[in-house]
């Protein structure tokens, strides 16, 4: 049965980062230690013809000029602008800064495709999706809604850098790096590096955020390390945020044409929805998954999707957080918004209405879920009952125009095989080994209140230990895993930890706490080892865990499919004169199943009602067609939501335990908290203005 109901802690990581003693990768410093720079390539497509390094090699302080021939992975191709080209590895980082930018090179230009809308793109057809009878309902239908909406390219923007230090010794490497993901680092770094995986070691103890960029292996890692070998020395590498626009993944811009037809009964009755976004050939992000979800949000039996890319030649855009359900789920709450309004229906009411309890993509039942519970305390919270249905009727007493905004979001829930290590001591110590990467979100806490809650230990003596390779096998901390696969095994190692402990002690244990009363049996320490599956997992995928192979499972599962669930309220002021649009407050509550860390939770849903606003009204990556890179790579001109744009945000958790998708309930909710957002504020521009607006961002001129 899912566990009892946890209490809220503090951070057990604020403490260390408000003193600055939180190391993350580019904190370290090693005796004898040199610094690198990115030489980027300086057009989009082509190939080295030439490649200069007499002045980089004469500058002071520089110690070698590392180009193509030096490291497998550097090649005279270049497929995107901002391509490394060579590395600088100087005794300081200014001489590594001067002396790359007197590297120079001659190339042999190729024509590239900088844009969707570029000479040369051409749409690629991808794997679609479709159930039910699509063209009869539509055929049928008594009202249709249906729009073309935009979502922007857009870059993740985490504190942390682009850091990575190299050290070898006895013949083993050893890096340290902000990632999410130390294993498939790992692997990557033996492939490059023709070593055995035994001889890598990565450490990744804390994240200063990642959302989704610092999942795949970096361009740089296998250079810095290469370098640190071929030097002899220890080399750090951060890269200026200008050259991570370049070498990050980023979300790719997308269109969406979509419809939705509803019956003379006013239920909605299909969807037909075709999606193009940006890629270059073979990338890694599935254009076919942006129906995935947001087909499984609502009760509409009628579903078919079409897919495709429009190859481009710029760097691989992956994985950002809200993935493929936030540019989906914009269209698609847009639109229920809309067909709400044609039906003279309320939009919150119209959503509960149409409760899922299928999964029409796997064909089996929905895990018991909440969402309508989000729905119903959202709107008590936030006061929904007090909107005027009609578009452009309230109005503050100055005339500013008041608009009120509900939308919905979801993401799936998944989990991955795990293991985990408790040792309890009887000097007063307690540490976890476990899986995972800590990027501010919270896994440390939770880790740390599972384990405080089931056993009487010094709280304040709890070590837990995460990205560390050496430690033992790591799982990526992506895709809203995280969390529900080490809460699990953790809950897991305590039962464990407290059963060998009974058996030790017996009938009549001695007084004190668990460190006392190992103390006075005489025991060193106690320690076990736990290991969880998901549901429908077989000893392979912990094989596949231990060797750093796909462990993941889920969102459908064998018999059931489970989701995490969110719903969004905002209200939206807009000056009568200017048209600047402003949120005074919003109100945001999930169903992540059971809550294990209500402190960290709520953070992140502060955070993703943030970025929420952020994407929807500021955030866009401009790119310049002339050269296929970026004009506004660093934070003063990507603009990003700040304290002055955001007004209160209440937030809620429903705290109900899904039973079928582990032993705790624990859903994920990293992607989640974003979701939902941005067409929430759209309805409420529309429920002011009477305007519908469909491309993200939204710019005071769309309100004119």
């Amino acid at each position: 049965m899912p566990s009892q109901v946890f209490p809220e802690i503090a951070r057990v990581d604020a403490r260390d980062k408000v003193l600055g003693q939180a190391l993350y990768g580019a904190d370290i410093n090693l005796p004898g230690m040199l610094y690198a720079m990115l030489v980027p390539a300086t057009i989009a497509k082509g190939r080295v013809g030439e490649l200069d390094v007499r002045r980089a090699t004469e500058t002071a302080g520089v110690v070698q000029v590392l180009s193509i021939g030096d490291f497998p992975t550097l090649r005279p191709e270049i497929s995107f602008l901002g391509q490394p080209i060579a590395l600088v590895v100087a005794e300081t980082i200014e001489a590594a800064i001067e002396g790359a930018e007197a590297v120079t090179a001659v190339y042999e230009a190729s024509p590239f495709v900088a844009l969707m809308s570029s000479p040369g793109a051409h749409r690629v057809p991808a794997e679609g999706f479709s159930t039910g009878d699509v063209e009869s309902a539509f055929q049928n239908a008594a009202t249709i809604v249906e729009g073309t909406f935009e979502t922007p390219t857009q870059h993740h923007n985490p504190m942390e850098l682009f850091g990575t230090v190299a050290e070898w010794s006895g013949g083993r490497l050893t890096v340290y790096e902000g990632c999410q993901n130390v294993d498939a680092v790992k692997g990557a770094l033996a492939k490059a590096l023709n070593l055995s995986p035994d001889a890598v070691a990565v450490k990744s103890e804390h994240v200063g955020g990642g959302f989704g960029q610092k999942s795949p292996p970096k361009i740089q890692t296998a250079l810095v390390a290469q370098a640190a070998r071929l030097t002899r020395r220890p080399v750090k590498l951060v890269a200026p945020r200008g050259q991570v626009f370049h070498i990050a993944n980023y979300r790719p811009r997308s269109i969406h044409n979509m419809r939705l037809a509803a019956n003379a009964a006013g239920r909605l009755d299909a969807i037909s929805y075709d999606v193009v976004q940006e890629n270059i050939p073979d990338g890694g992000f599935r254009s076919t998954g942006y129906h995935e979800d947001i087909a499984r949000l609502y009760a509409i039996e009628n579903f078919r999707a079409t897919a495709a890319d429009v190859h481009i030649d710029r760097q691989m855009p992956r994985h950002t957080r809200g993935t493929h359900p936030f540019p989906a789920g914009f269209a698609l709450e847009s639109l229920i918004d809309e067909m709400a309004h044609k039906l003279g229906k309320d939009p919150v009411q119209f959503r509960l209405d149409h409760q899922a309890k299928k999964d029409i993509i796997a064909g089996q039942p929905l895990s018991p879920h909440f969402l309508n519970d989000c729905l119903t305390e959202g709107a008590k919270r936030f006061g929904w009952s007090k909107r005027v249905p009609e578009p452009g009727s309230m109005r503050l007493d100055d005339g500013t125009l008041v608009g009120f905004g509900v939308a919905c979001g979801i993401f799936g829930a998944s989990m991955s095989a795990s293991e985990a290590t408790l040792r309890v001591r009887a000097n007063g110590t307690t540490r976890m080994i476990s899986s995972g990467h800590e990027m501010g979100q919270g896994m440390l806490t939770a880790i740390a209140n599972v384990i405080t809650q089931g056993l009487d230990i010094n709280p304040d003596r709890l070590e837990i230990q995460l990205g560390d390779t050496t430690r033992g096998p790591q799982i990526a901390t992506v895709g809203e895993r995280g969390t529900a696969s080490c809460i699990p095994v953790a809950l897991k190692a305590v039962h464990a930890l407290r059963a060998k402990f009974e058996e030790l002690a017996g009938s009549n244990p001695p007084a004190g706490n668990l460190h006392e009363q190992l103390a006075r049996l005489k025991r060193p320490y106690i320690e076990v080892t736990a290991t969880e599956l998901a549901p429908g997992q077989d000893p392979s995928a912990l094989k596949a865990f231990r060797s750093g192979g796909r462990a993941g499972a889920g969102p459908d599962y064998p018999g059931f499919t489970s989701m995490s669930y969110i719903a969004q309220f905002v209200e939206i002021h807009i000056d009568p004169m200017t048209r600047r649009i402003r949120m005074p407050r919003a109100v945001s509550i999930a169903d992540i199943g059971r809550v294990v860390s209500p402190r960290t939770a709520k953070g992140q849903m502060y955070g993703g009602v943030v970025w929420g606003f952020s994407t929807a009204l500021r955030e866009e990556t401009e790119v310049d067609p002339r050269f296929a890179g970026y004009l506004n790579d660093d934070l003063a001109d990507y603009v990003i939501a700040v304290n002055a744009d955001i007004g209160n945000i209440d937030v809620g958790l429903i705290d109900q335990p899904d039973p079928r998708i582990n032993s705790v309930g624990v859903k994920g909710m990293g992607e989640l908290v974003m979701l939902g957002t941005a067409p929430a504020i759209a309805n409420a521009i529309y429920h002011a203005t009477g305007k519908r607006i469909r491309k993200l961002p939204i710019r005071i001129e769309d309100v004119l």
